[in-house]
């Protein structure tokens, strides 16, 4: 079984309709990568899911 080394997902919607899409590996990563892109973001379309607790994300990266 390979263990995927990125633990948090992001998803965001940006203020022009863009969509954005990424992976980190710690909470510290998410937290510059939001403090990065906050201008551009719609800080109520960001959705930051933990793959650790995410029955199905596991399910998939153990597919993959």
């Amino acid at each position: 079984m390979r263990k995927s080394s990125c633990r948090y997902v992001i998803n965001a919607l940006g203020k022009g309709g863009e969509t954005y899409y990424t992976h980190c590996k710690d909470k510290a990563e998410v937290k510059q990568w939001i403090a990065d892109h906050r201008d551009r973001v719609s800080m109520n379309d960001v959705k930051v899911i933990d793959n650790n607790r995410h029955p199905l994300l596991k399910w998939l990266s153990v597919k993959l």
